[in-house]
């Protein structure tokens, strides 16, 4: 059987125009170049370059079938969140590219799973198309590592994960709206620092936060890019918790005691950072990804799985397939 991908990304091909349907705002668009080729626009200013493989399922298909990859879980662009608008018109977002992800994975239901997005500012609204999305064909959820200075340990996005604990419910998290400043606008250096940050900053909020704590073990959570730096800073982490308790010892168990609550996958490009996270988390709690179809994603899917020299047969296995039939309950 092949692999199992569960971190891409999704661009529908049209959709209606948000001014129109949501409200005046400097909302996500896209420019259609040629038959292959698009851009995201926001607002008036381009965003990212996109090809046909965002949109087109034929072409996902083939390059997943060149790659060895079975199913892909198949998640909004996190530009499409809108979580720093207002609640209702979030919600409307919501709902126009949830029922999109599902007609650009509708040509093959057996091997797309898509993944929907909710408005996390307002978490009643976001309880709520979480269930819609649900009930409507989507598998799971991916959120934002954060909402605006709000973190992961924040009172509403803590009511929502337990929300998703209690249906069920796979919550894939992405970073996004990374910070920027003159040293962070050059050389993608939001993308080659910050995003990996981000994602650190947000496991440890579910940690100090005394999230891991309130919410039960059932919550089937996975973090993107490898869960940033987490896994290499553990050990400082580890060391400030007891060293600094004053501080830093908020949680119930020290940062270790909370790593079998959380899985991480495994686009981090080199087989030393991979031993690193099986070394740190093990083998079940790293499931693969890719990032697909971005540039900064890996092709072929699963090659960082495949040139390690350390892992046993076991524990390949576990990271490209049966980790993630786990966290998708299949």
């Amino acid at each position: 059987m092949g692999s199992i991908d569960v971190h891409t990304h999704f661009v529908p091909r049209a959709w209606p125009d948000l001014n129109e349907r949501v409200g005046p705002g400097a909302w996500p668009s896209l420019r259609v170049d040629s038959e292959h080729e698009a851009m995201i626009m926001v607002g008036s200013s381009e965003f990212r370059r996109i090809e046909a493989s965002c949109w087109d399922a034929e072409v996902r298909l083939a390059e997943m079938d060149a790659d060895g990859v079975d199913l892909q879980v198949v998640s909004p662009t996190p530009v499409f969140f809108s979580y720093e608008q207002p609640g209702d018109q979030a919600v409307k977002v919501a709902r126009i590219f949830n029922d999109l992800a599902l007609e650009v994975c509708a040509p093959a239901p057996d091997r797309l799973i898509p993944f929907a997005q909710v408005p996390l500012q307002d978490p009643d609204a976001a309880c709520a198309e979480a269930d819609r999305a649900i009930a409507s064909g989507h598998r799971g959820v991916e959120i934002g590592n954060h909402v605006g200075d709000r973190d992961l340990d924040d009172e509403g996005t803590v009511m929502f994960l337990q929300h998703c604990a209690d249906r069920g419910i796979p919550v894939f998290v992405h970073p996004w709206d990374m910070p920027g400043s003159p040293r962070l606008d050059r050389w993608m250096a939001r993308w080659l620092t910050g995003m990996p940050a981000e994602t650190h900053l947000s496991i440890i909020a579910m940690i100090l936060g005394g999230v891991f704590d309130r919410v039960p073990p059932s919550l089937r959570i996975t973090f993107a890019h490898g869960g940033g730096s987490f896994a290499f800073w553990l050990g400082r982490f580890e060391n400030a918790w007891h060293r600094r308790r004053d501080l830093i010892g908020v949680s119930e168990l020290p940062p270790s005691g909370y790593l079998d609550r959380f899985s991480v996958d495994s686009v981090v490009f080199d087989p030393a950072a991979l031993h690193l996270l099986v070394d740190t988390l093990g083998a079940s709690q790293v499931m693969l990804g890719s990032d697909y179809p971005y540039p900064l994603g890996e092709r072929p899917v699963g090659s960082v799985v495949e040139r390690s020299d350390r892992l046993d047969e076991t524990q390949r296995t576990a990271i490209l397939r049966g980790n993630a039939e786990r966290f998708l309950a299949l």
